[in-house]
């Protein structure tokens, strides 16, 4: 239900200085997009030479024993990830086998929605009319309602009692080797974990929190929540086989330095080949390139709208006419 509307009206040379002003800023944008576009096809280049240069050196190892002799190379093995211990979240009780655990906190929030009209008046002012609008909507992060153009009536609470948080294995082992931090941030296959008592959380929890629908609620009723009701979900990295393209050094794994002084670490779930993880790399690599392209061509393509507004704007003078030609601008 809408709350508020406001109208704005811009005189023609409160406009003409906006645009002239936006059209500067193109040009900044301008540059910007060229430097991505030029930067990314450098970068897909190199990613690929390296990539190549990947792929001609690996060799196979085995994951059971340490080979000193294959020191500083660019390794491939296959292994069970063994994150040891079980993870644990003290305060609702969840312990787990895993690589990663993951608490994820909701809250029911007012959310503000902002919608917009606007048309040239004769002369080359401007109407802009602005509804705001305000719905309770479950959200993961807290929303400011002070920033809220209706804050009264619309308040929620000013911090969110429990946050979310991500407890990963100190370490996990592949057979005789343990692997390096940013390999276990590669390990995905992320999957729901129900909750299905509280028994061992804490005291505050235990008294304010039920279980509904293998989620944790911390609310008076589920059914008709309220603004400052959390939804707390859990989620977990179960371990599982994995293979490895990365420099052995030591007992341990580190990013492989090519020859032109980029790096090769890859993980995959599963038992791949070589090969198969070479190729796959590749594929991300030509997905990343094309959507840079993409974002770098729309970069331009609002830059160049930014610079031809002055052009529309001075036509609407005759607001049919301002019409045609930002349609012609922005064509």
């Amino acid at each position: 239900m809408v709350q508020h509307v406001e109208t704005i009206r811009r005189g023609f040379g409160s406009r003409s200085r906006g645009s002239l002003g936006g059209a500067l800023f193109g040009f900044v944008l301008v540059a910007a997009g060229l430097v991505l576009l030029f930067m990314n096809e450098g970068r897909s280049v190199k990613r690929d030479k390296d990539l190549r240069e990947g792929l001609e050196t690996v060799v196979e190892v085995s994951s059971d024993e340490v080979d000193p002799a294959r020191e500083g190379s660019l390794v491939h093995t296959v292994g069970h990830a063994d994150p040891g211990p079980p993870l644990a979240d003290t305060e609702f009780g969840i312990s787990v086998e895993a690589v990663r655990l993951v608490r994820s906190v909701e809250m029911f929030q007012w959310v503000e929605k902002v919608s917009s009209t606007s048309r040239n008046r004769a002369g080359g002012s401007s109407e802009e009319k602005r509804s705001y609008s305000y719905e309770r909507r479950w959200m993961d992060r807290r929303i400011d309602s002070d920033g809220f153009k209706v804050a009264e009536g619309h308040r929620n609470p000013p911090a969110m009692k429990y946050a979310s948080a991500t407890t990963v294995a100190e370490t996990v082992a592949l057979g005789a080797f343990t692997l390096s931090p940013s390999l276990v941030a590669k390990i995905g296959g992320r999957q729901p974990l129900p909750v299905e008592s509280l028994d061992g959380a804490s005291e505050e929890v235990a008294a304010s929190a039920r279980i509904v629908d293998g989620a944790v609620y911390i609310g008076e009723s589920p059914a008709d929540p309220a603004v400052g009701d959390l939804r707390v979900r859990f989620s977990h990295v179960p371990p599982g086989t994995v293979s490895v393209v990365a420099a052995q050094s030591g007992a341990t794994f580190a990013p492989y330095r090519t020859r032109t002084g980029g790096t090769v670490e890859l993980l995959e779930a599963g038992d791949v080949d070589a090969a198969e993880m070479f190729r796959r790399a590749q594929d991300r690599n030509r997905f990343l390139t094309w959507a840079l392209r993409a974002g770098g061509f729309l970069l331009l393509a609002i830059a160049f709208s930014m610079i031809l507004r002055p052009i529309a704007v001075l036509a609407s003078i005759i607001p049919f006419l301002g019409r045609l030609v930002g349609m012609g601008t922005s064509f």
